[in-house]
């Protein structure tokens, strides 16, 4: 049987929707509630219970590592997901063995909730298990469209995320409550069943499945091509010289990892030194490629070699989006700390007191504004600012994005300076920092993958998901850096000198971050050479 070859379901009439996606949609709600359920209780849970034995000043501190430590994992491992699935054994039984993995990490967060090194381990199988079906269960739902009710196919997708904000927002009210009062055992429980019950859906509807089988090793990858444009014989070999100053200094920062010289940064651990020598190896054996990849054609045919280029280009905006991401997943972690020591208003009339009581409840905003402000920019904002002789597109949506979410970060300082000064401050001057993150969001998240679709030709689109996914891993990875700088003496001592706290300078600097990523993404947009490879009809 060809790669190509489809394993058949039941036969279905023309143009219906396939019987066997209720399984898919009803694994998708149960496992994204369980998913956003433990993740917007973690921060919280870390600070008043499993990081007690540290002292107070060092717990925030901690907890964000860990937080983001475990978001680098989640963002990470959609690439060992895929490629086992592509390789090995499909998207269905990889998406069933990862998914009981899934569920028993979930038990260890349920069980471990005073052993950390259980509890971390629960987080590192969650991370395995949540990351590596990532990739894969939006890819079985297109599988299970033909020619014939593909028009039906948006109407899943269109389910799909809208079950994903649904679980997110219930998961972001109900979890935290359930923390305060019935105990991290059931707080962490309860998103175990409800994964329990996502895995045994998802088995549920196996007969009724179409399978397709794991494709054969493609001679014309990504990582083939490369290789042939960095060894292949021709003048000068500057671009493999690059790429081999990559390798080294990646096997260098292990080194020095494993060795710990005393000029290697203390706080630099095996995530931090993993992640960036994965960023050295991309940056510099990218550069190396493009500069011998015409070197390629002949070896490989001229689709694949200009498939590569493509993916280059669309790599360099990835990277400039990755400041977004290490803020727009703070919220989870530094706002929940700055919402910890803000007023709830309980006295005020307008205030939902019956149901927000607990400061990591505000991250129900961000789900609820994404399914209001998705369809309010498609009917209402995007043909007015056409309808003015704005060009709406893709490239400028992400760079307004990037800053908008700078805009939260200073709006979101400002409360902290508030706070700083002594002032009781409400918790619902959150909602504007929440307002202009979820904006960014809609601008930069639900564009992105439109972007890299369009601008990646058919063979190199997989690649192209990997690599989006890997920018939030990079995203994390910048709050890890800050984190490590912040303890280091010279730097602590220039917060101390600034006359801020350190939780408002933090926040000036990542605002500054993201502003200073959108003028240079507005920059290289418009150098962006611009492509179309949408399937033909």
């Amino acid at each position: 049987m060809s790669a190509n070859d489809r394993i058949p379901a039941p036969a279905e009439s023309g143009g219906r929707m396939p019987r066997q996606i209720p399984y898919i949609i009803g694994n998708e709600a149960c496992e994204r509630f369980s998913f956003y359920g433990m993740r917007n209780i973690l921060t919280p849970f870390l600070i008043t219970s499993l990081l007690l034995y540290l002292p107070v000043a060092e717990r925030a501190g901690i907890a964000k590592d860990v937080f983001h430590t475990f978001v680098i994992g989640v963002y990470f491992f959609p690439l060992l997901g895929g490629w086992i699935s592509d390789r090995f054994f499909g998207k269905y039984h990889t998406v069933l063995w990862l998914s009981l993995l899934y569920c028993v990490g979930h038990a260890c967060l349920a069980v471990f909730e005073d052993n950390r090194t259980g509890f971390y381990a629960g987080l590192f199988l969650i991370a395995l298990g949540s990351g590596g079906i990532k990739p894969l269960v939006s890819a079985f739902v297109g599988d299970q469209f033909d020619q014939s009710n593909k028009a039906m196919a948006k109407v899943v997708y269109d389910a799909f995320y809208w079950t994903i904000n649904f679980g997110s927002f219930f998961a972001s009210l109900l979890m935290p409550r359930i923390l305060a009062s019935w105990g991290p055992a059931w707080a962490f429980g309860i998103p175990g069943i409800l994964m329990f019950i996502a895995t045994v859906i998802f088995w549920s509807g196996r007969k009724k499945y179409v399978h397709v089988p794991p494709t054969p090793r493609d001679p014309h990858s990504l990582m083939h091509v490369a290789r042939s444009a960095l060894l292949a014989p021709g003048k000068g070999r500057s671009g493999l010289a690059l790429a081999a100053i990559g390798g080294a200094l990646a096997i260098a920062m292990f080194a020095a990892w494993a060795i710990s010289p005393a000029w290697w940064p203390e706080h630099f651990n095996f995530v931090i030194t993993f992640c960036l020598a994965l960023g050295v190896f991309i940056l510099f054996g990218g550069m190396g490629t493009s500069m011998q990849l015409e070197r390629a054609r002949g070896l490989h045919p001229d689709a694949a070699v200009d498939g590569v280029r493509a993916v280059l280009r669309i790599l360099i905006v990835f990277a400039i989006v990755t400041p977004f991401w290490s803020l727009f997943d703070q919220k989870a972690s530094t706002w929940i700390l700055q919402g910890n020591v803000m007023v709830m208003p309980h006295d005020a009339w307008w205030w939902p007191s019956w149901l927000v009581q607990k400061p990591a409840q505000m991250q129900a905003l961000n789900p609820l504004l994404v399914m209001l402000l998705i369809p309010f920019n498609n009917i209402v904002l995007y043909p007015f600012l056409r309808k003015l002789g704005f060009k709406v597109t893709a490239l400028r949506r992400m760079g307004w994005g990037i800053a908008f979410s700078g805009f939260a970060w200073i709006a979101a300082a400002l409360i902290q300076l508030s706070i700083d000064g002594g002032t009781p401050t409400s918790i619902a001057w959150q909602v504007l920092p929440y307002a202009l993150l979820t904006f960014g969001e809609v601008l930069v998240s639900a564009t992105g993958l439109e972007f890299a679709y369009s601008q990646a030709p058919e063979s190199m689109k997989g690649t192209i998901m990997s690599f989006w996914m890997l920018s939030v891993t990079f995203g994390n990875l910048w709050v890890l850096l800050t984190n490590a700088a912040i303890r280091n003496d010279t730097v602590s001592g220039m917060v101390a000198q600034s006359g801020l706290s350190e939780a408002a300078f933090l926040m000036f600097f990542f605002a500054a971050f993201a502003l200073l990523a959108a003028l240079v993404f507005a920059w290289y947009a418009k150098r962006y050479p611009l492509a179309d490879h949408y399937r033909a009809v």
